[in-house]
Order: structure tokens, then sequence, then C-alpha cells
């Protein structure tokens, strides 16, 4: 399972992606893919979406069973505690 979350990325980029992966809501995208073309789509969306940002979630083998990769400013921070991934709202921008 795959979701990647993508924020300020021009809507070309956005209909790029929904060739693989199904457009929850503007922005966020869910599929099951294998592991070679998640990680070449999230290498295109960091090369694409120069003044955006990404977050994404995908399955992995790890305590809580999911990997977390991000690029940008997010507005979302991801904080590894002790291995366990957690959100944190940024206090300032």
């Amino acid at each position: 399972m795959v979701v990647m979350i993508l924020e300020k990325v021009r809507p070309s980029f956005r209909g790029e992606l929904t060739r693989w992966l199904v457009q929850a809501k503007a922005g966020v995208f869910v599929g099951n893919l294998s592991g070679m073309v998640r990680d070449k789509l999230w290498e295109r969306a960091e090369r694409t979406c120069r003044d955006g940002s990404g977050i994404l979630i995908h399955t992995s083998n790890t305590e809580q069973g999911f990997a977390v990769r991000t690029f940008g400013d997010p507005s979302r921070d991801m904080v590894d505690i002790e291995g366990i991934v957690l959100a944190r709202m940024p206090s300032e921008r």
C-alpha cells in the first residue's frame, strides 16, 4: 500500500500520477505499487515539485508496518521517536 500526499504541485503532475494511483482527495494519492514503481514515482515527484512538498507513506517491515519519506516543507513534520514515526504540527512557520 502506498499513500502519497503532495502539496503545492502542478495539476499536470497530479494528473500524471493518476495513471498509477487513485486520487482520493486533491493531492492525496493511494494505491498498491511495486517498490520499484513507487521509488521511481517518488523520485519524479521530488524533481518535478521543486516549490511543493510531499509525504510518502508505504508498507514496510517496521514495528508500525510502514515507512515515511518527505521532501520540501510539508504542513506536518514527521518525527521519528525511538523507531516510531509521529506527525507533528510545526509550532511556527
